[in-house]
């Protein structure tokens, strides 16, 4: 079989794919009991892209984003999203200097490494505008100016899927942009128990001293890219998001650019498994984290109610089959 053309692999990639591991040692040392989340994580991070965590409060959504931010030794914000932000209370202003008589720009919290967007379906359609620009392009246009923003760049942007009153559901084309959604969900007895005890969001986090800097989350993010997918499972991705579009139960399938973002992430959970090549287990632990949220049901849009899109995903993925 012929595999798809890949620029040279770094000469240091050893040494990154051992950053990753000290990576998810250091997260899981404070957000304890949930590994595969730990792994979705790294993956929107490494695949260049932004999650959504779709959560009730108090499971650790902050915790997470604050030990990514802190073990890349990355700058971190958290925006607590409302009815009367402002795109300026995001992305800054420029205010008029008396003394030296011209404006200066004041830079908002998106100018940091990792951003924590709070409860993002709680604030209006054009703050939500706001991040559109930063999250596609890793820039903001403000005064007739394109400023690059900070890399690595990502946004965590959270929402109560149960909770709907004063809120503004995030648009299709908002939603194209988060390489992935999760969920977190309950601890386990076990782990729950860990986190009574040890209580480490307060006593460990503060402890945290990076594994990597910011530049070598950069390195990694190019190296994901060297890593090897072999026609037939770029077949198996273009099967996948053709069933998404010809299902008789979905309006709206899985875009280009959604496909793109699954051949990211599908990169970037075989580096952070180890390998420098990509198989078919990869696309199936992440095609729904990747393509449900971009699905809309033709039930939602005509009879007003919302059909579970990872029951749609779950049920295109076990009538496809597989490459050996």
């Amino acid at each position: 079989m012929h595999t798809l053309k890949t620029p040279p692999v770094p000469a240091d990639g050893e040494s990154l794919r051992g950053k990753l591991r000290l990576l998810r040692d250091n997260i899981e040392s404070v957000f304890l009991g949930k590994p595969s989340v730990v792994t979705k994580l790294m993956v929107g991070l490494i695949g260049r892209g932004h999650i959504l965590i779709e959560d009730v409060p108090g499971v650790g959504k902050t915790v997470l984003a604050r030990v990514l931010a802190r073990s890349i030794d990355g700058s971190f914000a958290r925006i607590q999203l409302t009815p009367d932000l402002l795109p300026s209370d995001i992305l800054g202003v420029s205010i008029y200097n008396d003394q030296t008589g011209m404006f200066e720009f004041k830079r908002g919290p998106i100018f940091n490494h990792i951003i924590l967007a709070d409860e993002i379906n709680r604030t209006t359609p054009r703050t939500q505008s706001a991040l559109l620009e930063a999250m596609n392009e890793s820039q903001v246009s403000i005064d007739g100016q394109s400023l690059p923003l900070e890399r690595p760049f990502m946004v965590i942007a959270t929402q109560n899927p149960f909770e709907f009153e004063g809120t503004y559901f995030l648009p299709e084309s908002q939603l194209d942009r988060f390489i992935l959604r999760l969920r977190i969900g309950y601890p386990g007895r076990d782990d729950e128990r860990r986190i009574l005890l040890e209580q480490p969001d307060q006593r460990l986090l503060e402890d945290r001293a990076p594994v990597m800097t910011s530049q070598e989350v950069t390195a990694l993010q190019q190296y994901a890219e060297t890593v090897r997918i072999d026609e037939a499972l770029v077949d198996y991705i273009q099967d996948i998001v053709d069933a998404t579009r010809n299902h008789p139960g979905v309006e709206v399938g899985v875009s280009p650019r959604g496909a793109l973002a699954l051949t990211r992430a599908v990169r970037a959970l075989a580096l952070i498994s180890g390998r420098d090549y990509a198989i078919p287990d990869d696309v199936k632990e992440l095609a729904r984290a990747v393509c449900a949220h971009r699905l809309v049901s033709k039930s939602y849009l005509h009879e007003g109610r919302t059909v579970p899109n990872d029951q749609l995903m779950d049920e295109i993925l076990s009538r496809i089959a597989a490459p050996a």
